[in-house]
């Protein structure tokens, strides 16, 4: 099954929370309440060099996606 690169997720459990799933590597999950991200990959010493130069970008990302989702609900 093909899944998009991003996904919303709300939870009536953390009514104020929004979280964004990103599902190709490395996977993960950030609450956007609070910036708090979730990694679902394990990673060594090296990956987590090149993980490094590429969060800022995918959290950046993220949030792109969160707010042009959000503003075609606006529309």
């Amino acid at each position: 099954m093909d899944f998009p690169k991003f996904l919303l997720g709300d939870n009536t459990d953390y009514p104020d929370a929004v979280f964004v799933v990103h599902t190709e590597y490395p996977r993960f999950i950030i609450n956007l309440e609070n910036d708090d991200v979730e990694w679902l990959e394990d990673f060594d010493q090296h990956d987590e060099k090149e993980l490094a130069s590429q969060a800022e970008d995918l959290i950046t990302q993220a949030n792109e996606f969160y707010d042009r989702e959000v503003s075609r609900y606006e529309e």
